[in-house]
């Protein structure tokens, strides 16, 4: 019986990471739709203006289950915050256009069997957003381990750390977050910030709005070239770490 389920856990990834790609590349070959995805995968569109100007930028929102991906990219999609979000059995995205740039926000899961796939969803990304559950220091150790084996697969690609729920009191200090990550072994090595968040209470206490997260990222992503012009990501000898 053991066997049988660890089949079918492998199977039920293995059908929601292909989902994830067919459901993205028909997105992109269906031109001025917004999409955003609500519980139970019942997807709504409403028409835009014209997007044909504008250059394609991808962010992808990675971390552990339960650290609080969906409620980030519903923060800065929407500007608006929620107290709680469903977990993300497969995978969500929300679209920004802002200044020229239509950027997918692309969350994937972050149960064990679908981190195995998150390797997949590196080549087109142009930024990568990794979460963290400031109060969970017990699987702080996974999540360092998880997210250094990414990053070895994508020596250039340019990172964000969110150490999400600071508004908890139990929450770890930006310092402890960075030092239980070792985000020093990569000093040097590429573009990082490090960032506290609230995705309930935006801009509480200590941590760094969300809408200043986008407005970070809409920066960054503006100084990226595009792949004919140079390499496909944009690389950096710089590291910050913001302690507010």
């Amino acid at each position: 019986m053991a066997a049988l389920r660890s089949l079918s856990m492998v199977i039920g990834a293995a059908v929601a990471a292909l989902g994830s790609v067919l459901f993205i590349a028909w997105s992109r070959y269906v031109p001025g739709r917004r999409r955003w995805r609500r519980p139970g995968y019942e997807l709504q569109y409403r028409q835009l203006y014209d997007q044909s100007n504008y250059l394609d930028r991808q962010i992808l929102v990675l971390g552990l289950d339960g650290a609080g991906k969906s409620s980030i990219i519903h923060a800065i999609s929407t500007n608006t915050t929620r107290s709680s979000s469903p977990p993300t059995h497969g995978f969500n995205t929300a679209q920004i256009l802002s200044q020229g740039l239509r950027i997918e926000l692309l969350e994937v899961g972050g149960s064990q069997n679908l981190r195995t796939y998150w390797s997949q969803y590196l080549k087109k990304t142009h930024i990568m957003v990794f979460v963290v559950d400031s109060t969970d220091d017990i699987r702080l150790q996974l999540a360092r381990h998880e997210l250094h084996r990414l990053l070895e697969e994508a020596p250039q690609l340019p990172l964000m750390v969110l150490a999400n729920k600071q508004d908890c009191g139990s929450a770890l200090s930006i310092s402890d977050i960075h030092s239980e990550l070792s985000l020093h072994r990569i000093e040097g090595l590429r573009e990082v910030t490090l960032l506290g968040t609230s995705a309930v209470h935006d801009g509480y206490g200590s941590s760094t709005s969300l809408q200043t997260v986008r407005s970070m990222l809409e920066e960054r992503l503006h100084k990226i070239e595009e792949p004919e012009e140079s390499t496909n990501h944009i690389q950096r000898n710089h590291y910050q770490t913001s302690l507010s």
